[in-house]
């Protein structure tokens, strides 16, 4: 006589008992909260990577406008002093430090932006779990 969950002929599946199923969910949870866990750590990192790239570019922005500001400041010396040519390329210099600096500063905020430190894939991911388990919906495959 064979054991009920054995297969009974090749390629047929092998059928388990009710409480070999129910045996299986600890572990299957357990399976499930790891690859959440691992989910979430993956989308955090690539957050912050973003969020790091945008802090790097407004310090590089912070920079410009310090040289910036200092040109600006030697033009107005410049400028007060004399009336000749040389404060006038010292303010195109200057204005050009100032759009590499507003650059910086879009593209940088964008940047931190894009990196916000909300886990929406991993929450949105857990919220499927849950409606599994519940049997409200099917688990969607990534």
């Amino acid at each position: 006589m064979s054991s009920p969950h054995l297969a009974g002929a090749v390629g047929e599946p092998r059928k388990r008992s009710l409480f070999t199923l129910i045996g299986d969910v600890p572990g299957l949870i357990t399976q499930l909260i790891r690859d959440e866990l691992e989910q979430l750590k993956q989308e955090i990192l690539g957050k912050l990577k973003h969020a790091g790239i945008g802090v790097g570019l407004l310090v590089g922005a912070g920079a410009f406008l310090f040289f910036a500001i200092g040109v600006l400041v030697a033009a107005a010396i410049l400028g007060l002093a004399t009336v000749l040519p040389a404060w006038a390329s010292a303010l195109i210099v200057g204005g050009g430090l100032l759009v590499i600096s507003v650059v910086l500063v879009l593209v940088g905020v964008a940047n931190l932006r894009k990196g916000a430190p909300a886990p929406t894939q991993t929450i949105k991911s857990v919220k499927q779990d849950v409606n599994a388990i519940k049997g409200i919906g099917k688990r969607a495959k990534p």
